[in-house]
Parts: C-alpha cells; sequence; structure tokens
C-alpha cells in the first residue's frame, strides 16, 4: 500500500487520510470564511491537494477535476481577497445584483448541462458506467456539484453573500453522493457543511446590514 492509500477502519468503512484530512482543510475553509480571513484560500488549496488524490483513488474523475478546479478558484480568491483588503481595510460583503443572481443560476443550469454531457461522453463520471436510468442521474449529479462547487466558490471570491446559498444547493446533491461513492468522510463533511453554509449566510448577511451606514469603511473584493 503507497501512502495515498494510507487509512485507518472505522465502524467497517476504510477511511483514507488524504480524504480525512482533506476535509479538515475544508471544514476550516468555511470556517475561515466566516470570519473573512485571507487565509480561507492557502488552507482551500492545500485541502484541494488531498481531496484531489483521494477522488482518483476513489476512480471519481469528476470530483478530482472539481478539485483542479478548487485549486485555480483558490489563487483567484486569494488575489481578489487581497486587493479588497489593502490598506488593512476589511473585505466588503455584499448581496448579488439581481443580473448577478441570474448569472450565476444561468451558469448552473447550462453548466450542468454542458459538462454533464461531457462527462458522459468522456467517460470521467464514474456514473458514465452505470446503467441508465441510475447512470443518467449520477452524471448529472456529478456535474451539479462540479459547476455549482465553481460558481460558489467564484461567488465567494466576489464577496458575495449569496455564495453560500449556491453552498447549501450543492451539499443537498453532495451528501448522498459521497456517501454511495464510499467517501464516508466527504459524506459527513458535506453533512457539517450544511449547517455551517447556513450560519454563515447568516453572519455576512448582518455584517452587510450593520455596514451599509458606515461608507466608505469597507473594500470591495473584484
Amino acid at each position: 500500500m503507497n501512502w495515498a492509500d494510507a487509512g485507518f477502519n472505522a465502524f467497517g468503512f476504510h477511511v483514507l487520510w488524504t480524504d480525512l484530512i482533506g476535509n479538515i482543510a475544508a471544514l476550516s475553509t468555511v470556517l475561515l470564511a466566516m470570519r473573512r480571513s485571507i487565509w480561507t484560500w492557502p488552507v482551500q488549496f492545500t485541502g484541494s491537494v488531498l481531496l484531489f488524490i483521494a477522488s482518483v483513488n476513489a476512480g471519481i474523475t469528476g470530483n478530482a477535476l472539481k478539485q483542479v478546479l478548487f485549486g485555480v478558484l483558490a489563487v483567484y480568491g486569494w488575489w481578489a481577497w487581497r486587493r479588497g483588503t489593502q490598506g488593512g481595510a476589511q473585505l466588503a460583503v455584499r448581496p448579488a445584483r439581481a443580473w448577478e443572481r441570474a448569472a450565476l443560476v444561468g451558469a448552473m443550469l447550462a453548466g450542468t448541462v454542458l459538462v454533464g454531457l461531457l462527462f458522459y461522453v468522456t467517460k470521467w463520471s464514474w456514473g458514465a458506467e452505470v446503467p441508465l436510468p441510475e447512470g443518467a442521474f449520477l452524471v448529472a449529479a456529478d456535474a451539479y456539484i462540479f459547476v455549482g462547487s465553481a460558481v460558489a466558490t467564484w461567488a465567494q471570491g466576489r464577496a458575495l453573500v449569496d455564495f453560500w446559498i449556491v453552498w447549501v444547493a450543492v451539499d443537498l446533491v453532495g451528501v448522498p453522493l459521497a456517501f454511495s461513492s464510499g467517501l464516508v468522510v466527504s459524506g459527513a463533511v458535506y453533512g457539517v457543511f450544511f449547517v455551517l453554509v447556513v450560519i454563515g449566510f447568516v453572519k455576512w448577511l448582518k455584517e452587510y446590514r450593520a455596514r451599509q451606514d458606515v461608507p466608505g469603511s469597507l473594500a470591495v473584493a473584484s
């Protein structure tokens, strides 16, 4: 057994260290995001590397590609938040405008269809090997999580309060898919994410409303 397969047995399941530590980093990312800490992004990058390895070992190509995208978006988020906090200013958070929300929803819908077709044709999704109609559902779920995660992380880099809502929508599909794939830790963490993102949404929205009457006190990520 090589280091990428190393782990331990718990409750009848084999837990990979890469899956466990990667998800601890992912949870830490959410907690850091609540505090609008710039460390959100280096921690996310580290977690993405570890979860990429775990996903490859589990044969979940779509999730592995998602981690690659997370790594790229972590670099963008770090750049955007650093730009938004120059001079010691606090990061501005705000609700998305109507056109931005429409763009987020449109990107998720169109992206899920396009990525789903790509995953099915290339067999990058493990669901493509499953007989229809179950296989089609699994591919669509894989594509939805991939696209939704990208949209949420991009919106987070933009400091949009709505990114928390997108994560809730992703978690509703991610929890059962992770458990059915054998990534027990990932499934459990997705469940914890669901609770944390709701808390994060309320926290960011309160901070936005509390600071609306203090013009010039916050910088905006872009």
